[in-house]
């Protein structure tokens, strides 16, 4: 801060932070319970997630820096708050925090008690609480760390001067380590010497394993996150690029690796280590261009297919020519079929080729859906109708109900096997009958399948194992039960509805119209007759629209970008930041309904000018 500069002026009452509230308790704290009066004197942020968000899970490792650099000042707590029925189960959030490495105490809020004292929109949102108790800031979406940081600079000097900051060790307690030989797998390989190859995510490893599935051959990385050449982080898909060639979508990395077999030698062949963002090349030379949490691999077409979860899309990676390209997906986020460049996806984290290498089956995680691509590259939905429908029911395609599949298998006779990981159950599509049905239950987070001699042996990641299947004649039949988000729906006034993304670039930065606009705004509404006017794309963040008051309740579909750059003259090269965020607004026509509807892409400091 510059001494010298003017007094500021508050810009409105400061608001004191709610108490934390969560029924399922408190976890990495070794059994402690806190209130925010524990905390005071420190700084703390409250990061708003669900462990199905990928955005949430990009903050998680946005986060990890600034928690190492503050340690002794700033204490993160997690708020899960959870999206699908899974999420809100205990042991699953129990799972969630030791699959992603969190390393800071986590509020359990399965009723979204303490989401709502926060009156939070979006999966994620970040909240600074000052060392007394007040709220300062609050931002929704990813890449805020480089402006929270600032601002927890700032915090540690005004209240260092003030005598109201408190040093010290943190309330985080590791939990016990737990000694099995995978930890969380995420996806496996079967190798031509007929040995598994499995990504062991959290042990950020590769694990040959023989034939039985059980006994360890070698491991392949170091254990510790890394990008080197002999380190992943959280690596998750596999594809067999030929004999000897393993491709392993290097997720927390944004790349893909290279695994020789015979040597165990790793190398880069896309990626650059960096997040894409919007703005970002999407095409050109495989090393020069950034990617986004790549989910998984298949090849298809004699291109590898990338499941880029990070942005909704589908990207091929050309090994001969050695460059990468978009093939379906236009980063918005949601379930619309069509030619590949106009369908949206919804965090794509399974891939399979169809026996005649006529299809490429996605499992679309956070549509609940089944989908696939055809040989002209136009994108189809098979099972799932949207972002917040979702349960355990079978029968014909158009009504069954998936809950967030991460895995595709397919079957010799033409049909798709689906890890139905959320219902912890292995089901299966036919698109000869166009049914759906349930092979086993019972499983643990299901998040692949292999077929092997007639079986199918299933990654069952929340097990830590791989389990063999022998498939029954008959599916098994379960009671059907569907769901949809449990967030309460806002109630607006029919008719005209005020939209008004709010945003303000952080302390430090400015708006960035060097090319032209510098935010874009993105509407549209399922279903989409709820919306008279108003949908569709733009580049001001405020829009009026028009509800048909005969459409009783829906979601409001809003994406938002804006794009700032440090306010230094004297830099001639200043950083620049983009933010961005996907809401999902659950809304219902009522008399006395709100008129506008505000949603705060990057937050204000609430206690100046």
């Amino acid at each position: 801060m510059n001494d010298s500069a003017p007094a500021r002026t508050t810009r409105r009452a400061r608001v004191r932070a709610p108490e934390l509230v969560g029924k399922g308790g408190w976890l990495n704290t070794g059994g402690s319970e806190y209130t925010l009066a524990d905390l005071r004197g420190r700084i703390v942020i409250l990061d708003f997630w669900t462990f199905c968000c990928i955005n949430c899970l990009h903050v998680l490792d946005e986060l990890r820096e600034l928690e190492e650099k503050h340690r002794d000042t700033v204490v993160i707590i997690g708020v899960h708050s959870p999206k699908f029925v899974h999420e809100a189960e205990h042991t699953a959030v129990v799972d969630a925090v030791e699959r992603y490495g969190v390393e800071h105490p986590v509020l359990d809020d399965p009723e979204l008690a303490t989401w709502k004292q926060y009156a939070v929109r979006a999966w994620p949102t970040l909240v600074v609480v000052d060392p007394e108790g007040y709220v300062v800031a609050q931002h929704a979406g990813e890449g805020h760390a480089h402006a929270i940081g600032a601002l927890v600079e700032e915090l540690e000097a005004e209240h260092a001067a003030k005598g109201t900051l408190r040093r010290g060790e943190g309330p985080y307690v590791a939990p016990e380590p737990v000694a099995t030989d995978l930890r969380f797998p995420g996806k496996a390989v079967l190798l031509p010497s007929g040995n598994f190859l499995v990504s062991d995510t959290t042990r950020h490893q590769l694990v040959e394993l023989e034939a039985d599935g059980e006994t360890v051959v070698r491991r392949l990385g170091s254990g510790e996150r890394g990008f080197g050449a002999d380190s992943f982080n959280e690596p998750q898909g596999l594809a067999l690029l030929d004999e000897n060639t393993v491709v392993v979508a290097d997720t927390v990395n944004h790349a893909l690796r290279a695994l020789d077999l015979g040597t165990g030698a790793v190398t880069t062949v896309a990626g650059t280590g960096k997040q894409w963002w919007q703005g970002s090349p999407t095409s050109g030379p495989a090393l020069d261009v950034d990617l986004s949490s790549p989910w998984d691999v298949a090849v298809f077409g004699g291109k590898v297919w990338i499941a880029m979860a990070g942005v909704h899309q589908l990207w091929t990676y050309d090994p001969e020519a050695r460059t990468v390209a978009v093939a379906a997906g236009t980063t918005n986020e949601g379930l619309v079929d069509g030619p590949g460049a106009e369908a949206w996806f919804a965090q794509p984290s399974g891939l399979a080729v169809s026996p005649d290498g006529a299809r490429l089956w996605v499992a679309d995680s956070e549509t609940s859906a089944l989908r696939y691509v055809d040989g002209d590259g136009a994108v189809h939905t098979a099972v799932g109708t949207g972002l917040f429908d979702f349960g355990h029911r079978d029968g014909d395609a158009e009504q069954a109900l998936l809950q967030h599949p991460l895995g595709v298998t397919a079957l010799p006779d033409g049909s798709v096997a689906v890890s139905d990981t959320y219902n912890h159950a292995l089901r299966r599509y036919d698109p000869a009958t166009g049914q759906v049905t349930t092979l086993a239950t019972d499983l643990r987070e299901p998040s692949d399948a292999l077929v092997v001699d007639g079986d199918v042996v299933v990654v069952e990641s929340a097990r830590h194992r791989l389990t063999r299947l022998r498939l029954p004649e008959e599916a098994v039949r379960v009671e059907s039960v569907a769901h949809r988000t449990q967030r309460a729906a806002t109630e607006v006034a029919g008719g005209r509805l005020q939209l008004d993304v709010v945003f303000q670039a952080p302390a430090g930065q400015k708006l960035d119209t060097r090319y032209g606009p510098s935010t874009r705004l993105l509407v549209s509404s399922t279903p989409p007759e709820l919306l008279a006017s108003g949908d569709g794309a733009g580049t001001d963040l405020a829009r009026e629209l028009t509800l048909d008051p005969a459409v009783a309740e829906g979601v409001l579909h809003v994406s938002a970008m804006a794009a700032s750059c440090d306010d230094d003259p004297e830099n001639e090269y200043p950083a620049c930041h983009v933010h961005q965020q996907d809401w999902g607004v659950p809304v219902r026509v009522a008399a006395g309904g709100v008129e506008r509807l505000p949603l705060v892409l990057a937050g204000m400091d609430d206690r100046d000018a």
